[in-house]
């Protein structure tokens, strides 16, 4: 299984870090053990002193496919979640002053919690509304409708480098907002009305 992560795909979310908008999407991979599932609890690491939270619609990949064409990526996944890309801001900063990926920064254990899935019928999906709470406060809201790749497009791209199989996931990016967590924080998450995720920092 692979896990897609999606950087700077919200104009606000990009101009509240300093980074230059996007010609094409921004790709990286988490590896299969940054997922946390099941409400689980997010261990704060040791390496780092600066973890940000990054809401984000996920999708996930319902069948074998490559070389896919815009029009036709729809069919290729069949539900959405919301997850988590902990970030360690930190270990980010220092890649990127160097010109260095960002494997540590994003890809650490238990860097991806994710929901459970509902099917994507019955979904606007061109205008959903997610966001995270921290505590019970709004933290992160968005619309996907603010999105500059849209799902279909991802899906698409994606196809084009990588063969995209049944279970992967799709972390499509994230709205303004974004921030530190700390040990003892809550984070709830929500599509819609429907909260999808609660669990606790330790």
């Amino acid at each position: 299984m692979k896990i897609f992560g999606i950087g700077r795909n919200y104009a606000e979310h990009i101009k509240e870090l300093g980074n230059e908008r996007p010609e094409e999407p921004v790709i990286f991979l988490k590896p299969d053990t940054a997922l946390l599932k099941d409400n689980q609890p997010f261990y704060y690491p040791d390496f780092s002193s600066d973890v940000h939270f990054e809401v984000e619609i996920v999708l996930r990949i319902s069948r074998e496919g490559k070389h896919l064409e815009e029009k036709f990526a729809h069919k290729y996944y069949d539900a959405i979640g919301i997850g988590i890309d902990f970030t360690a801001r930190d270990l980010q900063q220092k890649a990127k002053q160097k010109g260095l990926p960002w494997a540590l920064a994003k890809g650490f254990n238990g860097s991806a919690p994710v929901s459970g899935f509902l099917p994507k019928e019955g979904f606007d999906l061109q205008n959903l509304h997610f966001g995270l709470q921290v505590n019970g406060e709004l933290r992160q809201q968005g619309t996907t409708s603010h999105m500059i790749f849209s799902f279909d497009y991802l899906v698409a791209y994606l196809s084009r480098y990588f063969t995209l199989k049944k279970g992967d996931l799709i972390f499509t990016g994230t709205p303004e907002g974004v921030g530190p967590v700390k040990q003892g924080d809550r984070l709830t998450a929500f599509i819609e009305k429907q909260t999808l995720l609660d669990f606790e920092v330790k």
